[in-house]
């Protein structure tokens, strides 16, 4: 499928077309297929929200991780952000990639897919 079909004025639109591009490419970089989503985001009922904050739903922790260490570090935290958002970030994010990176992984926050997309590919060749 095509990411550009997909990617339309959301957060959740572009995120999900760089997932597509993600899947396009696993016979490429297999390691692709371990990439996953955090719903930490999102409106949910007040009910939702106690349930999914005792399972332990966190504030501020970003939206996609990567569990794939190159060149030092252990993986990647990428925060999506709705297109024109870039500047957006909460408190409790800007926190959560203060950590990130302290720990030895890579935090980037995006606001297209493509960008996001042409950062991993850039973190898989090193």
């Amino acid at each position: 499928m095509d990411p550009n079909k997909i990617a339309k004025g959301s957060e959740h639109s572009h995120q999900a077309a760089l997932f597509c591009q993600l899947a396009n490419h696993i016979h490429i970089w297999p390691e692709l297929a371990w990439v996953f989503a955090i719903p930490n985001g999102g409106m949910r009922s007040k009910t939702e929200a106690v349930r999914l904050k005792a399972e332990g739903v966190k504030s501020g922790v970003s939206d996609i991780f990567g569990p794939i260490p190159r060149a030092g570090y252990h993986g990647f935290f990428v925060e999506m952000k709705k297109p024109g958002m870039l500047k957006n970030e909460s408190d409790n994010q800007k926190a959560f990639g203060a950590y990130a990176t302290s720990a030895g992984y890579i935090y980037k926050v995006f606001d297209h897919w493509l960008d996001a997309w042409e950062f991993i590919v850039e973190y898989l060749e090193q």
